[in-house]
């Protein structure tokens, strides 16, 4: 039992000293640290998430990518309402602890996918620096930047949809933020449009969705699309003809008296 216990403190003491210098070291390192085989440090901590809880150790500066990629496989796997933080602490490589330091709970995790995998944060970002240009020129671009980031991250972006769509607490509560980020940025330039009179005057929020909710549709439903309903278009071409299409939804239509008409 004493040698056990001894062991048990040498490992400990080995891993505190190698994880502060590499915080990704492997458990062979901690094992030729401790001058015992790998065999006798999984006996004692069978995984490394074991041996971070037990050194309580704060997360590295990666922690948080890597836990927010195994979210990401998961919840695109299995969906946010069969996700165990033991099981995504247990694929990121950290204790449980390291994962609610950084993510307090699932909310706070949603939340942050939603500012790593969407295109919201491109999106903002990009409208803060061209300013109030014209649609004709924001928009597009606007338009083709969310559709690729979304079509690399699409399975993560689908199970996020189905979990804040099905209105589970989690999922709206950590959605809320990001959401509302978008809307008041994105909103906010074609409301100013819309003042300008270069777009169908609407409340902002529903000019958000239709600008980008076809896109968002053509994107979920496309892996079943060709077989389900004959539409087999490349990408950057089905892309284009939904922008066109929705350009001319939002562009103010010329009345023969001067003035606009409302759609």
């Amino acid at each position: 039992m004493v040698a056990t216990v001894d062991a048990s403190r040498r490992i400990l003491e080995a891993a505190r000293g190698v994880l502060a210098a590499d915080g990704g070291a492997p458990m062979a390192a901690v094992a030729a640290a401790a001058g015992v085989s790998r065999a006798t440090v999984h006996r004692h901590f069978r995984t490394r998430a074991d041996l971070l809880a037990a050194l309580d150790l704060e997360p590295d500066p990666d922690t948080a990518a890597r836990v927010l990629a195994a979210a990401a496989d998961l919840i695109g796997r299995d969906g946010l309402a069969a996700l165990s933080m033991d099981e995504l602490a247990a694929l990121a490589g950290v204790s449980r602890a390291s994962v609610y330091r950084i993510f307090p709970g699932k909310a706070a995790l949603i939340e942050a996918l939603m500012n790593a995998y969407t295109p919201w944060a491109p999106i903002i970002a990009r409208l803060e620096e061209i300013g109030d240009r014209p649609p004709e020129q924001v928009l597009p671009e606007i338009y083709r930047s969310a559709a690729s980031i979304a079509l690399v991250n699409l399975g993560i972006l689908r199970a996020i949809f189905f979990a804040v769509t099905s209105g589970t607490p989690d999922a709206v509560e950590g959605a809320g933020r990001p959401v509302q980020g978008m809307i008041r940025a994105l909103g906010g330039y074609l409301a100013r449009q819309m003042t300008a009179g270069r777009i169908r005057p609407m409340h902002p929020t529903l000019a958000v969705q239709s600008l980008l909710g076809p896109l968002f549709f053509y994107l979920l439903t496309r892996p079943y699309a060709p077989r389900l309903a004959g539409l087999d278009e490349p990408f950057d071409a089905a892309v284009d003809r939904l922008l066109e299409a929705t350009l001319q939804g939002l562009q103010t239509s010329p009345r023969g008296d001067g003035s606009t008409q409302e759609g």
